[in-house]
């Protein structure tokens, strides 16, 4: 039986999702796009789940799509490609609309697919060692996975279009500093930053954080009245839930608020 293409671990209400296939560089294919989805799924709907960690393993984050199934594809390519980038975008789309926050962990190197998937944490945390390219414009391709949506509200349109034409190389420091990432540590303590932070979240108003992502994802778009009134809806809301009552009823106290 084949291992599978993501793994799934539970600890103290943090999924830790890894990517594993380790020997292609963790690259997307139609097997890994249903796992992701599937995966996502799982995390948005299991209540015991309060923050998802997404990283990869070996030295490689994600290399994007498998360029070796898209050439075997032929003549097919466009169907296959196709197929394979909408069941991608399901679990990308599920990861990003869940209501509970995600921390990507970019253990090593990202391109492509692997690009999007980096940049779609709430917190992105990188490796010293990791890097990013956009990689398509190089084989003929355009973004996948959200990255044209992703990149210009990250980093502006004008890197944007730099990293989507020339494919430049973005080492972890500059794009930390510009935006693409939150920050970055060194390659041994990753995994442990990564699980402080997930942890914290975890035990923080995971609901009110999903409504500030969804509030955020809006502003991009809404007008000015458009998204008071938005944020108005989303207050009233927050502070009528268990959580809003929790946290002002621990306010008072003096204590350290109990979201559950």
């Amino acid at each position: 039986m084949n291992s599978p293409a993501i793994t799934l671990d539970i600890e103290d209400g943090v999924a830790w999702l890894t990517l594993a296939r380790p020997e292609k560089r963790n690259a997307v294919d139609p097997e890994f796009a249903l796992r992701l989805h599937e995966l996502a799924e799982h995390c948005a709907a299991d209540q015991q789940i309060r923050c998802v960690v997404l990283t990869g393993s070996g030295k490689f984050f994600c290399v994007g799509g498998d360029i070796d199934a898209f050439s075997a594809a032929g003549e097919d390519a466009e169907a296959a490609v196709g197929a394979l980038a909408h069941s991608f975008h399901a679990g990308i789309h599920r990861l990003a609309t869940m209501e509970k926050p995600l921390v990507t962990a970019i253990n090593g190197p990202a391109a492509g697919a692997g690009l999007s998937l980096a940049i779609l944490g709430d917190i992105a945390l990188a490796a010293a060692s990791a890097h990013f390219t956009s990689a398509y414009s190089a084989v003929g391709l355009t973004p996948d996975g959200g990255a044209s949506w992703w990149l210009p509200r990250l980093i502006g349109m004008r890197r944007a279009l730099e990293m989507l034409f020339t494919n430049r190389r973005i080492g972890a420091d500059e794009a930390a500093q510009f935006g693409l990432v939150t920050r970055v540590v060194t390659d041994d303590a990753l995994r442990a930053e990564a699980s402080t932070v997930a942890s914290a979240l975890a035990k923080g108003p995971i609901r009110a954080l999903a409504r500030c992502r969804a509030l955020l994802m809006e502003s991009a778009t809404a007008d000015l009245s458009a998204q008071l009134e938005r944020e108005a809806a989303s207050i009233a809301e927050s502070a009528g839930a268990a959580e809003g009552r929790e946290g002002v009823a621990a306010f008072l106290a003096k204590r350290p608020p109990r979201f559950m």
